[in-house]
């Protein structure tokens, strides 16, 4: 129908092989490419069904190639694309596509976006966006069985070798901190699958003293030690209870500190697609609820993969979308007009929701009592970089973290692997870490030999000092000021 695949580019790096494959290679293969960037929430959402499909056919010559064409400048980058294939576990073969080879050449528009290859190295289909699995297996049944009608299949089975860089380490991907009373910290340790309840021994050293899940991955109330959590990521700690971002469970959780007991109240494992929700909470279906903020009555939630603020009422367990028309995009204005894209932090300060807008590189505030939706910085889907000076003229990328106190925002910035801070009082934005490459940053200006920060997710303001969450360097950093160091967590 399409015509025969086309080559790889010559240029092209891969992750999980030994060599470079070719199309002679793929030959009596039924072959999927899965066109993806790893910023992306829909991409992310697809790995579950990428992960079906390959364990439905594990037993037939079938194979899934990830064609990583980034969005991101950050996202050209091989140690940070290798990063992201191990933070989400993904195992079969991929190609850096850094120069669009495939993407121009399959005509491809939109990530995440699917060409399927038959067995004699021709294209049989294209598709894009979520919720495709069932039609991607029918396609796949159909391939195969041709190919068997035909004789065309192999026999063989092409080499995949996931490798791990990550070191030893008490962390994996660390993604969000909280803070309690009485020094107590909260870690999302996210992909061990767990919350870490720790207790400040001092600024810089931290003693585990509860753990709420993290024996394997799943979905489960009970006990902390019965609990199971899938990649937990923003929390918020209010009246002796800790309420957790199941973020790949697409819920809410509460964590009784006393009681030692974890609970639903929001979300039912299932990925939700309603964009104009209001009802009971415990019967509503989230999607990918990436942070969190309380003010003890409200409940609020960064939804990720809704490009929404959702608003969960704790003293009548009803939910609704809050902000966000649903659409990604940025754009101000009333909360049923205004438009977010991928909000993945949030920080509550009196009557201002603020918020760390991923896709658009901007932070964004909600006006609680004008229910209006602002921009602080940022301008468009396409519009990043690192760029300090007057908010107008600011950039940022991807930024994953925000937090603050009566002076200052502070803004994990992601992409830029470093830590801005905002003084909106003179509307101005100033880079107070910075990871100038391996094994140099700059603080306020000096250069220290120390490591340098890998794409942070976050960054919280106690007691006057800076804690951010290196994600991917597996660790908790403190800042103040003048010295970055690592958390010490024991």
């Amino acid at each position: 129908m399409y015509g025969k695949a086309v080559e790889f580019p010559s240029s092209g790096r891969w992750i999980n092989v030994e060599r470079p494959l070719t199309l002679e290679d793929l030959k009596g293969y039924v072959v999927l490419f899965d066109f993806w960037t790893y910023c992306c929430i829909n991409c992310i959402h697809v790995i579950p069904d990428l992960k079906w499909l390959e364990e439905k056919y594990k037993d037939s010559p079938f194979l899934v190639i990830g064609v990583h064409s980034a969005k991101f400048e950050n996202e050209l980058e091989e140690k940070n694309i290798r990063a992201a294939v191990e933070r989400y576990e993904i195992e079969h073969p991929v190609l850096i596509d850094n120069e669009y080879y495939l993407w121009d050449r399959y005509v491809i528009r939109a990530w995440p976006s699917y060409v399927l290859i038959g067995p004699d190295v021709r294209i049989l289909s294209k598709t894009s966006g979520e919720g495709k699995r069932d039609y991607l297996s029918n396609e796949i049944s159909k391939a195969l069985e041709d190919g068997k009608r035909r004789g065309i299949l192999s026999n063989e089975r092409i080499p995949v070798t996931p490798k791990s860089s990550k070191k030893d380490s008490t962390l994996s991907f660390p993604g969000k901190i909280a803070f309690g009373d009485s020094r107590t910290m909260f870690i999302s340790d996210s992909n061990n699958d767990r919350i870490l309840v720790t207790e400040l021994a001092s600024p810089f050293e931290a003693k585990v003293i509860d753990q709420i899940g993290g024996q394997n991955r799943g979905f489960e109330d009970g006990t902390f030690e019965e609990a199971r959590l899938n990649r937990p990521q923003g929390m918020v700690y209010s009246e002796g209870a800790l309420f957790i971002a199941d973020t790949e469970n697409h819920a809410i959780r509460k964590a009784d500190l006393r009681e030692r007991k974890l609970r639903t109240i929001s979300g039912d494992g299932f990925q939700g697609f309603s964009w104009q929700y209001s009802g009971d909470a415990s019967k509503a279906r989230l999607n990918s609820p990436w942070d969190l903020q309380s003010d003890g009555r409200y409940l609020y939630i960064a939804m990720a993969g809704m490009h929404q603020i959702w608003r969960l009422d704790l003293k009548e367990n009803t939910i609704r979308s809050f902000a966000g028309s649903g659409a990604e995009n940025i754009e101000d204005g009333s909360l049923k007009d205004a438009n977010f894209a991928q909000p993945s932090g949030i920080y509550l300060d009196g009557k201002s929701l603020y918020v760390a807008d991923s896709e658009v590189s901007g932070i964004r505030y909600v006006d609680l009592e004008a229910e209006k939706v602002h921009t602080v910085a940022g301008s468009g889907l396409f519009s990043f970089g690192h760029i300090d000076g007057i908010l107008q003229r600011a950039l940022f990328q991807h930024p994953l973290g925000i937090h603050g106190n009566d002076r200052f925002l502070y803004v994990a910035d992601t992409y830029n692997h470093a830590i801005r801070k905002i003084d909106l009082g003179i509307r101005r934005v100033e880079t107070i870490i910075k990871n100038l490459g391996e094994g140099t940053c700059t603080l306020d200006g000096e250069k220290c030999s120390t490591l340098g920060l890998f794409e942070p997710n976050d960054v919280k303001y106690y007691n006057g000092l800076l804690y951010i969450a290196d994600t991917n360097n597996h660790l908790i950093r403190v800042f103040d000021g003048k010295e970055l160091v690592e958390l010490v967590i024991g």
